[in-house]
């Protein structure tokens, strides 16, 4: 009988945390640091304060969940799509479309908005910094998988992760106005670029 109670009561408290977690995204994407308090996320999640500070004791705790929430989120969408990408030779350039894509939208809005925060606050930056690190460095598995490319050639590294630079870079750029025209060009001339890059080095492209 007690597992059967604590059972429904697990998944109630992994239901609450996750409403804090996509409400932490959305305030941070509209409001930013500044706008996002524990108090201003439980009010948007439909809890009430105690509640929230059951899950995440300080608002660093907190954003450090949500930047990990938003990482595994694009994770996920990133698995989806690349099991729909085509072989061939429109592989690379459907590679850094989806890219460019994961560095966009509510998750990506939220998460500028810590890093920005972490450049003048230590205490947020000291969490902020090994989860970033970490994303990092599986993105640039990720992409290195996704792309074929052989890192042991010299250039290839630096062509990879200037790859995912050139896509944190258009997000940005997104940001404050709709830079979509712009961006279809950027990424047909570097898609030709790291075409011929891949096949200079033996990669798919």
């Amino acid at each position: 009988m007690e597992a059967t109670v604590r059972e429904p009561r697990q998944e109630r408290s992994r239901a609450t945390r996750r409403r804090l977690l996509e409400a932490a995204v959305e305030l941070l994407s509209e409001a930013g640091v500044a706008g996002s308090t524990v108090g201003a996320v439980a009010e948007r999640a439909g809890v009430s304060r105690g509640a929230a500070q059951h899950h995440f004791r300080t608002r660093e705790d907190l954003f450090t969940a949500a930047l990990r929430h938003m990482s595994e989120t694009r994770t996920a969408e990133l698995r989806r799509r690349a099991a729909a990408l085509p072989e061939g030779r429109a592989r690379t350039g459907a590679v850094v479309e989806m890219l460019v894509d994961a560095f966009s939208g509510p998750e990506f809005d939220a998460a500028l908005q810590l890093w920005a925060a972490a450049a003048s606050d230590p205490g947020l930056r000291a969490h902020v910094i090994p989860l970033e690190e970490h994303v990092g460095r599986a993105a640039h598995r990720a992409a290195v998988e996704l792309l074929g490319a052989d890192e042991s050639a010299p250039g290839v590294r630096e062509t990879v992760q200037a790859t995912l630079d050139l896509a944190r870079g258009l997000g940005l750029a997104n940001l404050l106005t709709d830079d979509r025209a712009r961006r279809r060009r950027i990424v047909g001339q570097w898609t030709r670029m790291l075409e011929r890059e891949l096949a200079r080095t033996g990669g798919r492209g």
